[in-house]
């Protein structure tokens, strides 16, 4: 039997009708409604509704469907036709809704009315906006602002994250985590130390130029599909994509468009990759290491025989720091120990490596397979490293270029979302608006789950997102958030994060940004900023789903009305009245970035912010593009033992971030049930178990803390030696809280120790 026969797999391609089945099968009823299908189309286009899915950028020229499976998903999601409504709560105390999935509490609908928690009931009743802006003024007021956490998922607007972020720095702090904290902070700190910008330096015209792809960790098959669409028309174009990745995904290997018709009617499909190496977790520095001795290699053995150069020595002198010790490194380096490590063959890596060296021109993708680990901004900066050995950040056609999740994470840190006031244009904001900025640190998400353990967290507002089902050591953090006096969340959809709640709590229903937004001035505009530092408007016609909710910046601006003493130069109701004047300070904060705001926000494929290492000018400590030789081989936090494995968290192809459409992950041919264990067939044999077989995982974090998932599924599946695979919310309960990326806290979720309990 072969060892595909062996697995669960999927036999198709990415795309293809089985996109369209994965849409239809969930949301068939709302797809019939034509003022749905007029969103659909308008979505991801100029002037029209951008997705609240992933952050992959939206083209100049637009496909006639700029949406792909999740992002429809995610529209109709919001757009459904089922209410939650002040009637469900009447029938449910929040202690039997904390024994639901959350697969089930979001399918109740969408929230329609202001909520408040009632103790003696157990329950949720409605109650006015006025009414819950005043409570919650008057409790954050009689609360010291640095045991308060501002929340903000990576959804809202930028117009929503300053003006949140603005009142987090009034009322007196800088604890303003957000979901970049857990997912792409590595990112952000990685890239702000080596080459001096904290974001990725491609733009969409570098995929048309380019002549290689290195993809690292990134499932753009589930988690950003329209990805696929560049990355076919460059694999059509003969170039070169090498893919290292611990899991084989079809997103990667083979696409079908969905939007080319002789594609649908024939069935031929594209081949991405030319090369697919499934590392092993923890294994891409060992990997990268041995791709970059190669080259390395290769130089020394041309310039001996021809006196010429595989390397761009002239950008290695003019534009790095450290190319010495990095090289001596890689000479010192045994093949023995980056195979062991990597899980590798020599040959696999030698043949990336050649691939690396007939490129003119490279990119270098990567998403959360490289950020969450214990030496994840290690892991970047190997992969920087490769890119500067031939000069291939900072001109056309190359550069680095991480894959950002949620579809305005990376726009809200640029207006100020970030506890590190260092990021942030403290003594502007002070003159803009008369006060003086808070200049402590504020905590991070690993640091407020700290807080919440110590008792210092006193309060939590939630902009969005599912914060308590999205944290590592779950138990604990639930059991410890009880203990807060206020917990207030801004949501469109009940989650699990509602329903364990302080002792004082509200929800508070919010327009979705497929929703018209009608204030004072008229319909309102929101802008958003992809993954390739471009900034887009946002305008939506569709109805809200009730006539009690509020935008996101008017219940902001309500908050902080009810919280905050008057000030004449802070104008809360204006903004609100007319998102504009809220551009407006943004571009007087941002001048360099935002020229121009309100003028162009609707162009065509979104305006470029700028990006100074794309141009070669590198704001680090060394004024160069710095070299990183790693001190250690493996990216992983913890040793191997007898026993001891490496659980990958993963997303299936029915969700997006914790939220789940369903329990298919069709692209892995897995269907039907979340909890599965997913293990390589002879580790399955080798550990007795067998297909179907129910089990546990338990920590082995050897810290004396007992953590432990049960009721999965043995599950045969192809996944490298040691490794295993099991989805993400549900095992973030065997993750430390301690087990995170030293350099930025992001939790280490792709490599945690565990052990199978039978």
């Amino acid at each position: 039997m072969s060892a595909e026969e062996e697995t669960v797999h999927y036999e198709g391609p990415a795309g293809g009708w089985g996109s369209l089945r994965g849409i239809a099968r969930i949301f068939g009823r709302e797809w019939n409604s034509p003022a749905v299908t007029r969103t659909l189309m308008r979505q991801n286009k100029p002037g029209g509704f951008m997705c609240v899915s992933c952050a992959w950028t939206k083209p100049a020229n637009y496909h006639a469907f700029e949406f792909c499976e999740n992002g429809a998903k995610a529209t109709l999601w919001e757009l459904t036709t089922l209410r939650c409504t002040p009637e469900f709560f009447e029938k449910h105390t929040l202690s039997e809704l904390r024994t639901w999935k959350d697969y089930d509490l979001e399918q109740q609908g969408r929230l329609t009315h202001p909520l408040r928690y009632d103790a003696q009931s157990d329950k949720y009743v409605p109650c006015e906006w006025d009414e819950a802006f005043a409570a919650i003024g008057a409790e954050l007021r009689h609360l010291d602002p640095k045991s308060v956490i501002f929340y903000a998922s990576g959804r809202a607007s930028l117009e929503t994250a300053y003006l949140y972020a603005l009142f987090g720095r009034l009322y007196g702090h800088n604890n303003l985590p957000d979901s970049s904290n857990m997912c792409h902070e590595t990112t952000s700190v990685a890239l702000k130390k080596i080459i001096g910008a904290s974001v990725g330096t491609c733009i969409y015209e570098d995929f048309q130029n380019c002549d290689a792809i290195f993809f690292f960790g990134q499932n753009p098959g589930t988690n950003s599909p329209r990805l696929l669409h560049p990355l076919q028309d460059a694999a059509k174009r003969g170039v070169k994509i090498v893919t290292f990745n611990p899991v084989r995904e079809r997103g990667l290997e083979t696409f079908v468009n969905p939007q080319d018709l002789e594609e649908m009617i024939t069935g031929d499909a594209t081949r991405i990759s030319c090369q697919y190496h499934q590392v092993k977790a923890g294994g891409d520095i060992a990997a990268l290491l041995g791709i970059c001795k190669y080259v390395l290699a290769a130089e020394e053995k041309l310039w001996r025989e021809s006196n010429r150069h595989v390397l761009d020595l002239n950008f290695i002198e003019a534009h790095t720091h450290g190319f010495g010790e990095f090289a001596n490194k890689l000479r010192a380096l045994t093949w023995e120990e980056i195979e062991a490590e990597s899980g590798l063959p020599r040959t696999a890596l030698e043949e990336a490596a050649q691939v690396y060296i007939d490129s003119e021109r490279v990119i270098g993708i990567y998403g959360m397979g490289l950020t969450q680990h214990v030496h994840g901004a290690e892991n970047i900066a190997m992969l920087v490293n490769l890119l500067l050995m031939k000069g291939n950040i900072g001109r056309d056609g190359a550069g680095v270029s991480p894959i950002r999740g949620h579809s305005n994470v990376q726009g809200q840190r640029t207006v100020g979302i970030s506890e590190k006031p260092e990021l942030v244009p403290l003594d502007k904001l002070g003159k803009m608006f008369g006060f003086k900025p808070p200049r402590e640190k504020g905590m991070n998400t690993v640091e407020t789950c700290e807080g919440l353990r110590a008792g210092k967290v006193k309060a939590f507002i939630g902009l969005g997102g599912n914060f308590v089902r999205a944290i590592p050591e779950r138990d604990e953090m639930e059991a410890a958030w009880t203990k807060m006096r206020l917990t207030v969340q801004i949501a469109t959809k009940l989650n699990r994060s509602h329903i364990v709640h302080g002792e004082v709590a509200y929800l508070l229903p919010c327009l979705g940004r497929s929703e018209e937004d009608i204030q004072a001035s008229g319909p309102q505009v929101v802008t958003i900023e992809d993954s390739l530092s471009c900034i887009h408007g946002s305008r939506s016609t569709y109805k809200p789903a009730s006539e009690h909710l509020k935008s996101e910046v008017a219940i902001v601006a309500g908050l902080a009305k009810t919280t905050l003493p008057p000030n004449p130069k802070v104008k809360w109701d204006e903004w609100v009245d007319d998102y504009a004047k809220i551009r407006d300070l943004i571009e007087e904060t941002y001048p360099e970035e935002f020229r121009d705001f309100n003028a162009r926000m609707f162009t065509p494929g979104g305006f470029y912010r700028g990006n100074s290492a794309r141009e070669r000018i590198w704001k680090t400590e060394s004024g160069k593009a710095d070299f990183t030789t790693p001190s250690m081989i493996s990216a992983s936090g913890i040793g191997n033992a007898p026993g001891r494995y490496r659980l990958i968290t993963m997303r299936s192809n029915d969700q997006f971030n914790t939220t789940i459409y369903g329990n298919s992950d069709r692209l892995r041919g897995i269907e039907g049930s979340r909890d599965v264990l997913l293990i390589n067939p002879d580790e399955m044999r080798n550990a007795g178990l067998q297909s179907g077989q129910i089990v546990s995982l338990v920590s082995d974090a050897e810290d004396g803390v007992h953590r432990e998932v049960g009721g999965l599924a043995v599950t045969p599946f192809a996944l490298p030696a040691g490794c295993l695979g099991a989805y993400y919310p549900e095992t973030n309960a065997l993750i430390p809280l301690w087990y995170h990326d030293q350099a930025s806290k992001t939790p280490a979720a792709k490599d945690v120790p565990v052990r199978i309990r039978v």
